[in-house]
């Protein structure tokens, strides 16, 4: 069974020994769970969507997204997510006609791009509707416009990452964008979830690529993006990026695109996290700022060391990679106290950057509990919110006798602050969603203690809403209703998704 697993079956990971020996040693992993065929509802009766299929394998693949409790569910046998049809419209005309018959008959809409999402993003609610329609935007895939002048291009929201840069290569130019889903996310699914890729210090996140957009939404058409920046009063861009299909559907995205460069990648040792998370402030507010900066704590560079990856001599691992023609950070970080570590780990970085989702997958299937969490702050609260998220995380998965492994990132880098990117991996329990979900909702109680953001890439979904509540107040929840009233007057796009 490959449909509730990540990417394509030909790339799975196989565990080596050394790694399923640590799960039974040190986290009391037991052994496998089988796992259930999955059983489906009859579909509910849908009216005349464009391309729309109502297959059972349309359906299971269109099932809930890829967090470890959408895998788990889906493994259990139960598909509580799964539409009761898909439809595949080809033009921008074509789903705002899917919007209207939605409308009009009481169906809830789930956008699907790339299927990446990992908090519930693709799990609306059923209640209280005629049936729900998975809209696959796979068909809109078209590069619309290439401006080399501006150095802009209009894609298509369905087109997937890997072709869109595939198209700008062959011109010269790159978004440089790379998420750990750049394989399978799509243009749109970027933009809807305000997505922020691997080399963000280089290139930005995806937000601040976006110069226009189009969207149809169930009250009309948008195309927003005039001219690079504006004073005509507030971007209404920035209410459809990271929207995740609440307000309207992404259908066209305009993007500041880069000539193509290589990037170098080397690995430094840090004495400690501490002196670490020191450095690579100074280079985000001092420079020179290097493309990709990661930085990863005592525990995840063990962890890397005793699974064959990058070793640090014993202090915590760092990935730097910069741009041919830009300042080599080489000089400063031997200065704030790096070791240099040669290109060796840089280029073992780059060689599986795209792999720890497959690994979730082979952990899920040995009996481990295997998933990560992320947030953002600034500089002065950094420590406290790296220290309390951790203890919280593992507090809640482990025991007296076998604690569960807890590793932290520093994934992205600003001037005023970094984002923390947690992995947690633990024996699974009787029930493993419970558990995780126990978990979880201690981290988000120690994020949002902290003064941190409940999310800094992954989004809101289902999973952050809570907190999402208390970050933004009354007010702002307000705020978001009003628009969805707008954008949205039937509330059928995406329902119980982001909105408090």
């Amino acid at each position: 069974m490959t449909t509730f697993r990540w990417g394509a079956p030909a790339d799975a990971v196989t565990l080596p020994s050394t790694v399923r020996d640590l799960l039974t040693s040190a986290l009391g992993v037991t052994g496998p769970r089988p796992a259930a065929e999955p059983e489906l509802t009859p579909p509910a009766p849908l009216p005349a969507f464009p391309g729309l299929d109502t297959s059972t394998d349309a359906r299971l693949r269109h099932a809930g997204g890829m967090s470890t409790e959408d895998l788990l569910t889906g493994r259990s046998g139960a598909v509580p997510d799964a539409p009761d049809g898909v439809a595949r419209p080809t033009t921008h005309d074509e789903v705002v006609e899917v919007l209207r018959i939605a409308g009009e008959h009481r169906i809830a809409v789930v956008p699907h791009g790339g299927r990446t999402s990992v908090v519930g993003g693709l799990r609306a609610v059923r209640e209280g509707y005629a049936g729900v329609l998975a809209l696959d935007l796979s068909g809109l895939d078209r590069l619309v416009r290439l401006d080399k002048t501006s150095r802009t291009a209009t894609f298509e929201a369905g087109v997937a990452a890997p072709k869109a840069e595939e198209m700008l290569n062959a011109e010269g130019f790159t978004l440089g964008h790379f998420p750990q889903s750049f394989e399978f996310a799509t243009i749109g699914g970027f933009a809807a979830t305000r997505s922020s890729g691997q080399a963000s210090a280089g290139f930005g996140r995806f937000d601040q690529m976006v110069v226009g957009l189009r969207a149809a939404t169930g009250a009309g058409s948008l195309d927003l993006g005039k001219a690079p920046q504006s004073a005509a009063g507030p971007d209404l861009r920035q209410l459809l990026l990271g929207s995740e299909g609440a307000f309207g559907v992404v259908t066209e995205v305009t993007v500041r695109i880069r000539p193509l460069r290589e990037l170098t990648y080397t690995g430094w040792a840090f004495p400690s996290f501490e002196a670490g998370m020191q450095a690579v402030r100074a280079l985000a507010q001092d420079g020179p700022l290097p493309a990709v900066l990661r930085l990863s704590d005592e525990a995840e560079t063990m962890i890397n060391a005793a699974t064959g990856a990058s070793d640090a001599n014993g202090g915590c691992l760092a990935i730097v990679g910069w741009f041919d023609g830009a300042a080599d950070p080489s000089a400063r970080l031997t200065e704030l106290g790096a070791e240099p570590l040669g290109e060796a780990p840089g280029k073992a970085w780059e060689a599986g950057r795209f792999r720890a989702p497959y690994l979730r997958d082979a952990l899920l299937d040995a009996g481990a509990l295997a998933e990560t969490l992320e947030t953002a702050t600034f500089w002065d609260r950094l420590p406290e919110t790296y220290s309390s998220v951790r203890d919280a995380l593992v507090n809640t998965l482990g025991d007296a006798g076998t604690p569960p492994i807890v590793m932290c990132h520093i994934s992205h880098v600003y001037e005023t602050g970094a984002s923390l990117y947690y992995t947690v991996v633990a024996a699974q329990a009787e029930d493993p969603i419970a558990q995780w979900r126990s978990a979880k909702t201690a981290a988000g109680d120690a994020i949002s203690a902290s003064g941190a953001t409940i999310t800094h890439h992954h989004g809101v979904g289902r999973d952050h809403k809570a907190w999402y509540a208390t970050e933004i107040g009354p007010v702002g929840v307000a705020m978001l209703h009003a628009v969805k009233q707008a954008t949205d007057p039937h509330n059928v796009l995406n329902p119980g998704i982001l909105l408090p």
